[in-house]
């Protein structure tokens, strides 16, 4: 790789923990509960010009970008993923409105300060124009690069071309019940294929076609289960996690700071094996903190559970909608409920495969809310938040776009993907946009039609 050699040499930072110590820790940070009180939201938006979204955008126009952000007072946190998308992260909310009014008002920002720097936000789950190109040349996106390179051309994509919205909610209560934490658990990987089916948005990539409503998801599912892929959701969700989390392999091992060598990049090593057998070096607390943080299932515990099978939505507002229905069906006990026993059915179909990688997951993906029992499911799943969200003290606004978002897609089994597959001619590449399809998608090439 251009920027240097994978196999460099380790460093040593910090006390090393042995691999008891490393299972306690990921047992005791990942579910942090009590009583739902809080909501966040990740927002990630395609960045490119409003007159050529298919011109690349070089490091130096989005680190202009990322500067003159710098200068604003902002709730949220503004970064760049890799392949110049820009992300921004609220701070933990004391209540659903709390958190769109604070982003929504971040995101008036954001769009104001790229305007005169001839940038725009575009919500896309995948970028439709341009193939993938890294920006960011930093140790982590050049190690986290050489590890996915390996298995081909999913990872490079996932970094520099998708685009999401990422659900933030507490844990829950210790306590069994609708808004026990085990629950939620469960509940987040049964309803998480009527969100992706729902909301899917990226059904083109160069230019054409893929055969998937959701590309990204498509995309997710490529990548190694051990990285992507949930862990085995029948046993206590504590310790399913801290087994996944110590059989995962390591992406990398860093360089001490202000080491300018490249990061180590194992082949075959899990946390597990580099606890037992202290090498390249022993890890620290420092290293399974990271290690946690190059770990990208559907949903994360990171204390509270981060949902990251959405795509990223259309419109200044957009994102809004699948914000209020997760919380709804969340933090609502009777909505959670009824989302609970209409999501739970589809465990069978599911099957022993652990998501996104399971049949259903992927169906979610290619078909969207044209899959029947997906759609039956986002009917009664909106039905539900729309009757819950003014318990939540959702205003007019938030009740209107969920309740137009359910007439315009839900009940007529559609997704947002839907309306870009309409809008290209027949027969003809998007416009303004490459025609190569790089490596096929998994589980089906693009002219699969099951």
């Amino acid at each position: 790789m251009p920027e240097g050699d994978c196999t460099e040499r380790p460093a040593r930072l910090g006390r090393a923990v042995t691999e008891a110590e490393i299972e306690a820790l990921v047992r005791g940070i990942c579910f942090k509960t009590g009583p739902p009180a809080v909501t966040g939201v990740e927002l990630e938006w395609l960045l490119h010009r409003p007159d050529a979204p298919d011109a690349p955008v070089t490091s130096a126009r989005v680190e202009a970008a990322r500067a003159a952000l710098a200068t604003k007072s902002l709730h949220s946190a503004v970064t760049v993923e890799p392949g110049g998308q820009l992300e921004l992260s609220s701070l933990p909310a004391a209540s659903l409105m709390e958190c769109t009014a604070a982003v929504s008002a971040d995101l008036a920002v954001v769009r104001d300060t790229l305007r005169p720097l001839d940038l725009t936000l575009t919500g896309l789950g995948a970028d439709p124009w341009r193939a993938p190109s890294r920006i960011l040349h930093e140790p982590r996106y050049d190690a986290m690069e050489c590890w996915f390179d390996r298995a081909g051309d999913a990872g490079r994509r996932m970094m520099c071309s998708t685009a999401s919205v990422q659900i933030c909610l507490d844990a829950g209560y210790e306590e069994p019940g609708p808004l026990g934490y085990a629950r939620r658990w469960r509940l987040a990987h049964l309803l998480g294929p009527v969100l992706v089916a729902a909301f899917a948005n990226s059904p083109l990539q160069e230019g054409r076609p893929t055969g998937w409503r959701s590309t990204r998801q498509a995309v997710w599912a490529g990548i190694d289960p051990g990285r992507s892929g949930a862990p085995a959701l029948d046993e206590e969700p504590r310790a399913a996690w801290s087994r996944h989390a110590l059989d995962a392999p390591v992406m990398c091992v860093r360089a001490e700071p202000g080491d300018s060598a490249p990061w180590l990049v194992p082949e075959g090593l899990t946390l597990r094996s580099w606890a037992r057998s202290g090498a390249p070096r022993a890890p620290t607390r420092d290293d399974l903190d990271y290690h946690l943080t190059t770990l990208f299932p559907p949903v994360r515990p990171r204390g509270h559970l981060e949902l990251r099978m959405v795509d990223a939505q259309p419109g200044d507002d957009g994102w809004i909608v699948p914000l209020a229905v997760t919380s709804a069906l969340f933090d609502d006990a009777e909505a959670a409920e009824t989302a609970y026993r209409t999501v739970k059915p589809l465990a069978e179909r599911a099957g022993a495969v652990p998501p996104p990688h399971s049949p259903l997951w992927l169906d979610a993906a290619r078909h969207g809310l044209a899959d029947p029992e997906l759609h039956e499911a986002a009917v009664v799943c909106f039905a539900a938040a729309l009757d819950a969200l003014p318990r939540l003290g959702a205003d007019r606004q938030v009740l209107a776009a969920v309740a137009a978002y359910a007439e315009r897609y839900v009940a007529r089994g559609r997704c947002p993907a839907d309306d870009l597959l309409d809008g290209l001619p027949d027969g003809e590449p998007a416009h303004g946009t490459h025609t190569g399809l790089g490596t096929p998608l998994p589980g089906r090439t693009h002219t699969d039609d099951r």
